[in-house]
């Protein structure tokens, strides 16, 4: 039987001021999973890792994805798929975006590439919508394509491949969830115009400055005067940590996604690591358990490997 190994990378969305629009792809971690076609048209999901995920097909994000394109298809075949999760649940890195989008890559490469990478894109989105209620690329794409994502519009898509200059990305994951659709309920239904403004500003300033590799408009855009002020009050530590970490010489950063994990981009590795040292003082001093990576930009996404 045909058999694709897939490994996909963990993301950081919104990169602050860009909520659902901007997002990068992490060379750490990745999940791994393994699909293959199979003659009946059904899902099948088998789990290797400790979570406990659901099994049954519509109520998994790899399995929505894949039941989308048999339906797509004519539900003419099926797939087998096993995964391997190294990214956890509610960590805000990605997770469901990982089992997404290497569910979509995955299966387009068993039926000889037929989807663009759009279409894999608008695959994968439906495995995001179980996940948050909300269809959004801004893990989805990054992952997918690698390096730094902006996404212009979701109807219809029309994402744009950010050029980005070389950059290290600190993560501290305190060990809490926060579930993005329990963060996307938080926020106001409305802002006022002059924080819209300076947000925009921010926005143009952050993309400009990957493109330009200009590291002081980096920092100087990493600003988010809209939801991070909310989100902020679900993780403990984070005024300190964001704080902190800018004195240790961190560029900028901010929640990555909808948390709890927190973000920082540097200029080079020496300095991320003292970052992490930062990060890993807040959180031993106020007694949560935590992860960290020390890790740069994925600037391939998803890699897959076809074998008989």
């Amino acid at each position: 039987m045909k058999k694709v190994t897939v490994h996909a990378p963990g993301t950081v969305a919104n990169l602050v001021c860009g909520f659902d629009i901007l997002g990068l792809a992490l060379n750490e971690p990745n999940d791994i999973m393994e699909l293959t076609l199979i003659d009946e048209p059904v899902v099948r999901i088998i789990n290797r890792d400790q979570y406990n995920l659901p099994t049954e097909p519509e109520k998994n994000v790899a399995g929505v994805v894949l039941l989308s394109i048999l339906e797509k298809t004519g539900n003419k075949f099926g797939f087998e798929v096993t995964i391997e999760k190294h990214i956890k649940p509610g960590s805000g890195i990605g997770s469901s975006a990982a089992s997404a989008a290497g569910a979509a890559v995955g299966a387009g490469l068993l039926l000889d590439s037929a989807f663009s990478t759009d279409e894999l894109v608008q695959f994968a989105m439906n495995g995001e919508k179980l996940a948050s209620g909300v269809k959004h690329a801004d893990n989805i794409a990054p992952c997918i394509l690698g390096g730094v994502s902006l996404i212009r519009c979701i109807h219809p898509l029309d994402i744009v491949r950010v050029d980005a200059p070389d950059l290290h990305v600190t993560v501290v994951h305190p060990q809490i969830e926060v579930r993005t659709s329990d963060a996307r309920q938080i926020l106001r239904e409305k802002i006022y115009l002059k924080d819209a403004i300076k947000q925009w500003g921010n926005i143009a300033g952050l993309v400009t400055g990957f493109i330009k590799g200009d590291y002081d408009l980096i920092g100087r855009s990493l600003e988010d005067v809209i939801i991070e002020p909310l989100r902020s009050l679900l993780i403990p530590g984070f005024d300190e940590v964001k704080k902190g970490c800018k004195e240790a010489g961190a560029l900028g950063g901010g929640i990555s996604g909808s948390g709890p994990s927190v973000f920082m981009l540097s200029k080079d590795r020496n300095t991320a690591l003292e970052v992490e040292k930062v990060m890993k003082e807040v959180y031993t001093r106020i007694g949560i358990e935590f992860h960290t990576y020390v890790t740069t930009i994925n600037k391939e996404g998803v890699k897959a490997v076809v074998s008989q």
